[in-house]
Formats: structure tokens, sequence, C-alpha cells
């Protein structure tokens, strides 16, 4: 049995996969925000939750933000700030007592869309989450590149390309920089440029239900969100020119992403032609949790 465990920054999920990739278990909870040692005991103890109720010891994969710093063994680039310089996996086998495997959580989504979700087939994958951060991970051959300094794959952190005067120098990013494509993507990201246009404070998802019923500056907002994903995924297309792009996270339900984004790059990608897909994870949320699952058998 495979037990993946996907940290957020709002919710731990849990899942155990049988041999055959099916889910026979799985729970939920609130992330201990701002509390590190409670975030290694609410992880423990979705651990022990799920052994005991498939009877078995599981190995245990975890989806985290930021990775493991191959430097120094702590972590580092987690939007989860208060990770950020602890020795989380070592922790986490500490509590358990038994070796844990760690990946960034967009690593896990792209894996477990390689493997049998929307990108299932596909060579080369990008996975993208758009969420409280936007992360990036990438899957060649069904393997996950981590890369020499464990951070293949994480545009969230490159500047928006071809900003237009309106978006210089950019919003302030938490990593110390401005103009950061999360602080463009992300849900909250959407939900400050809305903000910033109207001086009205919603959440990202109202900002998406009020463009789809016809309101004239959440269009406008989103609209502006679009153009910005697409000259985001356009930087990555030129490098990596993957398959597939597969999106996860909260925003990954935006029906207009597929359809406008492929119409959007088109001028940005360095190619005649874009055969890449851009497609909506086939797990959907339970793609971050089911690839940390897979970290002990890809």
């Amino acid at each position: 049995m495979q037990l993946g465990l996907d940290v957020g920054g709002t919710k731990i999920a849990a899942a155990v996969l049988d041999a055959a990739g099916a889910v026979v278990w799985e729970s939920r909870t609130a992330t201990p925000r701002h509390d590190y040692a409670a975030t290694i005991e609410t992880i423990a103890e979705l651990v022990e939750a799920g052994e005991r109720a498939v009877g078995t010891t599981c190995s245990i994969g975890v989806g985290m933000p930021g990775a493991i710093s191959p430097a120094t063994g702590l972590v580092k680039n987690a939007n989860s700030t208060w990770l950020n310089g602890r020795p989380f996996q070592i922790d986490l086998e500490r509590r358990l007592g038994r070796p844990v495997r760690c990946a960034n959580d967009a690593n896990c989504l792209a894996i477990s869309e390689a493997v049998d979700g929307a990108a299932a087939g596909a060579d080369v994958v990008f996975g993208v989450i758009l969420g409280t951060g936007t992360g990036g991970g990438i899957v060649v051959g069904r393997q996950v590149l981590t890369g020499a300094n464990a951070i293949a794959g994480e545009w969230g952190h490159n500047p928006l390309p071809w900003p237009g005067p309106d978006e210089l120098p950019g919003p302030d990013c938490y990593c110390g920089r401005q103009g950061c494509l999360e602080t463009w993507l992300s849900g909250p990201a959407l939900a400050a440029d809305f903000a910033r246009a109207t001086g009205e404070t919603v959440t990202g998802e109202v900002v998406v239900a009020r463009a789809g019923a016809g309101d004239v500056h959440a269009r406008r907002v989103l609209d502006a969100w679009l153009s910005r994903l697409a000259r985001g995924l356009a930087s990555i297309l030129n490098v990596l020119d993957p398959d597939v792009v597969v999106v996860g996270g909260g925003l990954s339900t935006i029906a207009a992403l597929y359809e406008r984004v492929p119409e959007l790059w088109m001028p940005w990608v360095f190619s005649d032609r874009v055969d890449t897909r851009l497609v909506p994870a086939r797990h959907g949320p339970a793609s971050g949790v089911r690839g940390a699952a897979r970290l002990w058998h890809t």
C-alpha cells in the first residue's frame, strides 16, 4: 500500500492507494498555519489514521510546497513560509520511525497525471499548480526531473514575461523580489488584482464567478490574468517544449483557461504552430496526493 500526503497552505490531504492505484482510504484536515510542530504532528496523525484504516504499514510520500535543499537538507522556497529553514523530512522520519520521500507538490501533480491522468502516454509533461501559490513540475519519461538544485519547474518565481508598462515593476513577492509570476497568477494574486482595480476585497473564486455572470470589472481582471498565464506558459514552451501542460489547483476549474490560453500564447511561442496540449488534471484535487503516494514507485 502507498500512502500519500499533499501538504498545502490551507489543507493537508492524505490517501492510501492499492497496487492498482485505486484509493482505498482518504482524509483531509486544515493545515496548522504558521505552526511547524503542529504541522509535523498533523501529518503523523494522518499517517497513523490511514494505516489503521487499511490494516497495514504503508510507504509514505509527501508532496510539499518548496523543496528539500540538497545543500542543507532544510526546506527552501516554500510559500508556506513556516516550513522554510526546517529539517522537515528529518523530523517526519524521526516522528514516524521510518523513511519518508518528499517532493515538491507540483512534481507530485505532474507524475500523477503522467502515469494515469490527463497526460498519460506523453513523454514530456509540465505540471502547473494555480492555487494558493503558483508551482510547476516536470516529468520526462514518467520520471520526475528534480534538477541539481531541486528547483526544476519552479516557474512561479521567474518574472512575468513581456510585461506591459502597467505591469512594472509588479507586486511584491514573499521571496523578496517584485513581479514574480506567482504575484500575478495565484488565487490570492487574482483577488489582489481585482482589489487594485475596484477597491473591493473578494476571493479569486468570486472574481471568476462574477466574470462568468457578466461583471465588466471582473471580466477585465480575468482577461488580464489569462493573458499573463499565456505569456508565462509561452516562456515554458520556448524552453521545455512539453507534449502536455496539465493544470491543477483551485484555479484549474476556470473553463475559459483551456480555450483562451492556447490562443493567447501563440504570438509568444517561437514556433510556426503549437501542438502542446493544455488540459485540466484528470484527478483534480486528488492529483497531488496520488503523485505523492507514487514517489516510492516511480
